[in-house]
């Protein structure tokens, strides 16, 4: 699927700490992963969701070359999500003690203004209503409420929801799980990334601005990260606002995004279903970087 040639595909990356970030304009990125389950015994009927491959176009980022590769052989599907996403789907009958995904992609990124799309977006009903998992309660509510008097506009609010989360929230791994949502993650005000992106994203739905989840990549970091983008209306277009309220920053050119949806359930990067009376154990590798990058000249 979308393969490119295989110098590209293992190229390997730049030294991240020599990256005067401030200053990039265009770069190129690599990104490897590795899902690999293994079982104490055979299972059947395996059914599985992989979000892995980044979106074909997505701002000013542009997927260049793709390629997955599943050990041992099993049916494969690739499509589309209601949002865009590219999603493969596994099937196998039978898997004897393991199975393995590697996935590789190049994508480009070229800072070239605002991030605009056709102002229909802001009214899409699935950026505005509640999830399970970014419903907000009385607490949340009250929050948004005061958060919004105190702006001027839905930019300004937008900023604020960002900043207060990151101000009132602290990253503790291992705090939450997949299943924790927006309303619990604040109550004890910790969580990862993806809490901080479900609080932003009730307390923005709540202020009446549309939000989606994002899945991704930043460079730096080990593990998959997860941020929101508040759409905005401009004239006869809207603007999408990237912000990160893990690290209260808005989106820089270390970012790279894999898909976006309502919150992470619709993202997430592997998920899926087979009949045995034992779990299997799952193990993990990654690799992003930037392997070429141009300056401000």
């Amino acid at each position: 699927m979308y393969v490119r040639s295989s110098d590209e595909l293992e190229a390997e990356p730049l030294d991240d700490d020599s990256i005067n970030w401030n200053d990039v304009v265009e770069a190129t990125y690599v990104l490897h992963q590795r899902f690999r389950y293994d079982y104490p015994a055979p299972i059947a009927d395996l059914h599985h969701r992989l979000m892995l491959v980044p979106r074909a176009r997505h701002g000013d980022q542009r997927r260049v070359a793709s390629r997955l590769d599943v050990s041992p052989h099993a049916v494969t599907h690739d499509a589309q999500d209601a949002f865009g996403n590219p999603v493969t789907t596994i099937f196998a009958r039978r898997i004897e003690s393991s199975i393995e995904f590697s996935h590789w992609s190049v994508v480009t990124r070229r800072r070239d203004g605002m991030h605009r799309v056709d102002r229909s977006i802001v009214a899409d009903p699935a950026l505005h209503s509640p999830t399970d998992l970014t419903a907000s309660d009385a607490e949340l509510r009250a929050i948004a409420k005061t958060l919004r008097s105190r702006s001027e506009s839905e930019f300004a609010t937008a900023e604020s929801i960002n900043a207060y989360v990151h101000q009132q929230m602290t990253y503790v791994s291992g705090s939450t799980d997949v299943e924790t949502t927006a309303s619990r993650a604040f109550e004890q005000r910790r969580g990862v990334c993806q809490d901080f992106a479900h609080v932003t994203i009730a307390l923005a739905r709540r202020c009446g601005l549309a939000a989606r989840y994002v899945s991704g990549h930043l460079v730096g970091e080990g593990g998959t990260h997860a941020w929101v983008e508040i759409i905005i209306p401009d004239g006869t277009e809207a603007i999408v606002h990237a912000y990160d309220p893990t690290h209260g920053c808005r989106v820089d050119m270390r970012y790279i995004v894999v898909a976006v949806g309502r919150d992470y359930t619709d993202v997430a990067p592997t998920s899926g279903v087979f009949t045995a009376p034992y779990p299997g154990e799952m193990t993990t590798t990654k690799r992003v970087g930037a392997t070429r990058v141009r300056y401000v000249a």
